[in-house]
């Protein structure tokens, strides 16, 4: 399946990953970040 414009590429979440990967220990258990990130990546082109 390909990409949309605003998925993130492999080569750029390596370089934001280790922004995202805190351990958390108390709350729901965590989401995807990438998918996370990807859907902050949507609607600020859906913003735009």
């Amino acid at each position: 399946m390909p990409k949309q414009r605003y998925e993130i590429s492999d080569a750029d979440w390596e370089l934001v990953a280790d922004l995202f990967n805190t351990p958390r220990r108390t709350g729901r258990p965590p989401a995807d970040d990438r998918v996370m990130l990807n859907g902050v990546f949507l609607v600020l082109r859906d913003l735009a």
